[in-house]
């Protein structure tokens, strides 16, 4: 097997896995009393890069060629699993002017993450950014030898090093922040007070975190909130909870420590045509170009994006939202529908890579490169 399809499949592997394997370590989330904060501002105190903006035509664009990277499943490689369009391939965004992103550099990012860890933390459209990023530092620097492995278990995970940079990379299966295990019983309970999994992360020079999807899907038997147990419960409200759990790991653990922690906003999916101005019943199935309009995107707020806001506001660890939300929802042409190796499939929620993902770590790499944050 290439060595891609191994990585691949593994990925995809580790992506079905249920990850509740049971954990018998103790509790390194503890409360703290929270000062509030303020969030931490965009990357240009002045531009809001994020939600003022449009996609441009580049034929610079794509920052790199899907078929040369080894770290992409082929589950988001469109090219390769047969879209035949390549418009979706071309576009920028572009802060409104004067703002605009710096041009990502592959090679700056890895000198400067010499000998340290970066630890990507979530579900998928976790690894969505996670395998995009590999690929970009992968076309920055083709020659530099890398290793890639994986776990499973208790903890699984994969895991790239660039061993010319001493750089490694790490993506962590998690789909709620807070841990699933199974009991004696070998019944599965989402427990929305521990994040015992996290002796995992620790560590980690830069953390990026995200979760939401999963909270819509029942995938435990019971939920677990200290000494009260329940077979259900509003998932926003399991998710408010959850969130603020992994709030108080993050203060408790991370306060003193150097490490740059971000959140991963909400990545929208495209299944009701409406909000972009199509009939109803339309989705991103077909679609080859983004919103050109943004006066005339009715998509809606999410209600988790302003729970996600007040709890970051309300740490005393300094976190980065990456608010990719509203750049993302102009892109009803980025997903990989059916061609994810599903053909009756019609996936708008992953996307494409190449694509949209290289965008948000582009952002990313502007967050860091803003007011000399490279340096550590």
């Amino acid at each position: 097997m290439e060595r891609r399809d191994l990585l691949s499949a593994t990925v995809l592997a580790v992506l079905l896995a249920t990850g509740i394997a049971a954990t018998t370590a103790a509790k390194t989330a503890t409360s703290q009393r929270h000062k509030p904060r303020r969030p931490v501002p965009a990357a240009v105190s002045s531009c809001d890069v994020y939600n003022k903006g449009s996609w441009v035509a580049d034929e610079s664009y794509p920052l790199y060629d899907a078929a040369s990277c080894p770290f992409v499943r082929k589950e988001f490689d469109c090219r390769r699993m047969g879209r035949p369009d390549t418009t979706y391939l071309k576009y920028r965004w572009q802060p409104t002017p004067p703002c605009s992103l710096p041009r990502f550099d592959g090679l700056k990012l890895l000198s400067t993450w010499r000998g340290k860890t970066v630890a990507f933390v979530g579900d998928s459209l976790v690894v969505n950014q996670y395998e995009s990023l590999l690929c970009m530092l992968h076309a920055a620097a083709p020659g530099a030898r890398t290793n890639a492995s994986w776990a499973s278990g208790e903890s699984p995970s994969i895991t790239v090093r660039f061993e010319d940079y001493g750089v490694t990379l790490v993506y962590y299966l998690s789909h709620y922040l807070v841990d699933l295990v199974h009991d004696k019983a070998r019944r599965i309970a989402l427990k929305l007070d521990t994040v015992d999994e996290g002796r995992n992360w620790l560590g980690a020079d830069v953390l990026v975190f995200g979760s939401w999807r999963w909270w819509a899907r029942k995938s435990w038997d019971y939920i677990q909130d200290g000494n009260t147990v329940v077979q259900d419960m509003d998932r926003t409200q399991a998710f408010t909870k959850g969130l603020q759990t992994w709030a108080r790991w993050v203060d408790a653990n991370l306060l003193q420590a150097s490490t740059k922690v971000f959140f991963q906003g909400y990545s929208p999916n495209h299944l009701n045509g409406q909000e972009w101005g199509a009939p109803w019943g339309k989705t991103c199935v077909g679609e080859t170009m983004p919103v050109n309009n943004t006066a005339a995107y009715h998509g809606q707020p999410n209600p988790q994006d302003a729970i996600v806001r007040r709890v970051l506001a309300g740490m005393t660890k300094p976190v980065h939202l990456l608010d990719i939300t509203f750049m993302s929802q102009l892109r009803k042409d980025g997903h990989t529908t059916k061609y994810n190796g599903d053909i009756q499939g019609g996936d708008c929620t992953h996307w494409c890579v190449a694509g949209v993902p290289d965008t948000w770590n582009t952002v990313f790499y502007s967050v860091l490169a803003a007011g000399n944050s490279l340096r550590y």
